[in-house]
């Protein structure tokens, strides 16, 4: 149970409360879902096109990302099964809809939901953790102990946050940082390691740039083969433990290259 009586599960190891659990189905399975339609198709069909409907949390959701030339189309179950079937096998992401508002179904729909955020996500490690391991991440990294092993309230947080709020910097850890005040605390707080330099231990943080340069990516180790990171800012996306292995693999894109910094 959680402090305030409400029940718990576990997902990707880390505790989840009832309560959590709807919201996601809310984002996961509204009423009317938003469809990426061509215009041209739109006006055909007499679709409105309402991007304006559409929050953090349901862009993350459904996928849409860079569809900014196409219509978004709000509609229900039925109104969905009408559009050609090419059309809805085109959408950036499948679509979920609700078994029904009684219990039974309501409970049927957060086990879906669970599975959706389950799958191809590692789970968090956070609690191999050993309480003496915790005392030495916690001299060096004040604020890991609070972040790791939890999920957002909402989409927005970020993996840059996550970092600074590990380190201790107050009023970052539900903030969707950009890449500048990442970079100015870079410079500030960290020493960049030599590119052979392969150091996991704790307080070494991992920053990953893209070939331009441009940070798109950082985590920060906890020691002891451990690091903490947030894979996205997607509300599905939790601050976890992983190992560095773990980690790495998770981080890997193509043309993306890793250089670490030590904390001063």
């Amino acid at each position: 149970m959680s402090p305030s009586g409400a029940p718990v599960r576990e997902v990707l190891g880390i505790e989840v409360t009832h309560e959590q659990l709807l919201q996601w189905r809310a984002w996961t399975m509204p009423v009317e879902q938003p469809f990426v339609v061509p215009r041209s198709v739109a006006h055909d069909l007499g679709l409105r096109d309402e991007p304006e409907r559409v929050t953090f949390e349901l862009k993350d959701t459904f996928l849409l990302y860079g569809v900014d030339d196409q219509a978004i189309c709000w509609l229900d179950r039925a109104a969905a099964r009408a559009l050609p079937a090419s059309l809805r096998r085109a959408q950036p992401t499948r679509h979920l809809w609700r078994s029904g508002d009684d219990a039974s179904a309501i409970a049927r729909d957060l086990e879906r939901v669970v599975a959706y955020v389950v799958e191809g996500r590692r789970a968090s490690r956070h609690r191999e953790i050993t309480q003496r391991a915790w005392a030495d991440i916690d001299a060096v990294l004040p604020g890991a102990r609070e972040i790791a092993g939890t999920f957002p309230r909402a989409s927005g947080p970020n993996c840059f946050g996550a970092v600074l709020a590990a380190a201790g910097v107050d009023g970052v850890r539900e903030e969707w940082m950009q890449r500048e005040p990442i970079e100015a605390w870079l410079r500030e707080r960290t020493r960049l390691l030599p590119r052979h330099d392969t150091d996991g231990g704790l307080g070494v943080v991992h920053v990953w740039r893209n070939p331009d340069g441009l940070i798109d990516h950082a985590a920060v180790s906890l020691g002891g083969g451990c690091a903490l990171h947030k894979p996205s800012c997607g509300w599905m996306s939790p601050t976890k433990v992983l190992t560095t292995r773990e980690l790495m693999a998770s981080a890997r894109v193509p043309g993306r290259r890793v250089r670490r910094h030590r904390l001063l």
